[in-house]
């Protein structure tokens, strides 16, 4: 416990890291406010809004904000799905490739063009989401009048929670985008727990217990997911006289078996709002549109749990092939001096690199989509759909995972002013490391 009380006064004793941490706290507390503020002329104790399945999974995320029709409402959703598109098309179109080359310059035109595709898919996404989630009867003014304010404000709440991430990202702690979502996530688990408490009763305090020491273990499992790294050797040599190395060292390469972190369950959740928004809008003439918009709006469904389990996996692995480089790594062995032993360096390097990356990212995809589709049977085993969805699955996996990374970040400011750790290791093991040379 003094350990824990000595590096709060360590954290708090650094003034960039004191600045850093109010200044999250601060954008936080603005975007919680926001997501209270209802669209004007709805009256929102009057939705018909269903808190189970796929609806019920979104409100999670934005903190209660898209079944209040807050105008905060669809949070920085269309900002995940607009960056999921120019990611794509920058594995796709040499256009995009060639910005994505050009340093920094690009990195800033990427940027705006997400932005702009941002506003165009919000207009989409908000006019989907005020016929389906908003009837008639909860609207206090006409429904033509309201759909064009509320696109507007809806469209202007979206761009202001991008704004908030990103400003939290330069001046605040961890990454922006995930950290907002992660907030929605937690302000949602106290009354989670409570509401699972409350269905089983005093006659089942037992099985209440179970399940909170099974989520722990749940928890304890995704931490060993994030944190899961196969390190491959490296010789570094400081001099080669024929195939001997001369006063060389060993040291190491981590290859993090879920390298790609939260990402690919965020992109994945993203993509799996299209079916059922698309479908419900030809519900009314279509059989199999109905069909469609039923079966992919209940997450206990086979076919969308398969679905997910897809998409992460792939998302997975483009994730990892666009953050992980092995013919970099590989160069910059060698400029280092350095081979893995029994492999040349160059190509055949960089293949066996490339190589090792597939075989990890394989199981680790499997088990990050087990994890995720685990709520589905927390809850047809009978748990509050509530709090089943922070029995693993979606929530949990950017709990953990952002947490993580934002202790990564308080520690690296630890280390480097030389005070201890938030782990008695005095480093998170299996986060960001790089090769040294």
């Amino acid at each position: 416990m003094k350990r824990f009380i000595d590096t709060i006064k360590n954290i708090f004793s650094i003034e960039e890291l004191r600045t850093r941490i109010l200044n999250t706290l601060l954008f936080i507390t603005i975007f919680r406010l926001g997501s209270f503020v209802i669209l004007p002329g709805v009256e929102p104790d009057r939705m018909n809004f269903s808190s189970q399945g796929l609806l019920g999974l979104l409100d999670t995320f934005l903190g209660g904000a898209f079944s209040k029709a807050s105008i905060f409402a669809l949070g920085i959703m269309p900002y995940i799905s607009a960056s999921i598109a120019i990611q794509l098309l920058t594995m796709a179109l040499p256009y995009f490739q060639k910005m994505q080359k050009e340093g920094e310059s690009g990195r800033k035109k990427l940027n705006q063009i997400t932005r702009v595709l941002t506003i165009v898919v919000t207009f989409a996404q908000g006019m989907a989401y005020l016929k389906t989630t908003v009837p008639d009867e909860a609207l206090l003014v006409s429904r033509n009048i309201f759909m064009v304010s509320s696109v507007f404000i809806l469209t202007a709440g979206t761009m202001f929670c991008m704004w908030l991430g990103e400003r939290i990202t330069d001046k605040g702690v961890g990454n922006g985008i995930s950290m907002l979502i992660m907030i929605g996530i937690v302000s949602r688990f106290p009354g989670a727990i409570y509401m699972e408490f409350s269905s089983r009763g005093s006659g089942q305090i037992l099985i209440f217990v179970l399940e909170l020491v099974a989520l722990y273990f749940v928890i304890m499992g995704a931490v060993m997911l994030t944190q899961a790294v196969r390190r491959v050797p490296i010789q570094y040599a400081k001099q080669v006289v024929g195939n001997r190395v001369m006063g060389g060292q060993r040291q190491y390469l981590p290859l993090k078996v879920n390298a790609a972190g939260v990402m690919p369950i965020i992109f994945a959740q993203a993509l799996m709002f299209i079916p059922s928004l698309v479908a419900s809008m030809f519900a009314e003439r279509s059989d199999f549109a109905s069909n469609v918009a039923t079966i992919f709006a209940n997450i206990t469904t086979w076919q969308y749990n398969l679905l997910f389990a897809f998409l992460i996996i792939v998302f997975t692995f483009f994730y990892t092939a666009i953050s992980v480089n092995p013919v970099q790594i590989a160069d910059d062995m060698k400029r280092g001096g350095g081979f893995i032993p029994g492999i040349k360096p160059g190509l055949q390097t960089s293949d066996y690199i490339s190589s090792v990356l597939d075989r990890i990212t394989f199981p680790g995809s499997i088990m990050l989509a087990i994890v995720a589709i685990m709520p589905a049977f927390a809850s047809l085993l009978g748990m509050n759909s509530s709090f089943a969805q922070f029995f693993g699955g979606t929530s949990l996996l950017i709990m953990v995972g952002v947490v993580l990374d934002t202790l990564q970040q308080i520690e690296s400011y630890l280390l480097m002013r030389r005070y201890e750790g938030l782990m008695k290791s005095g480093r998170i093991k299996g986060r960001a490391e790089s090769i040294a040379v």
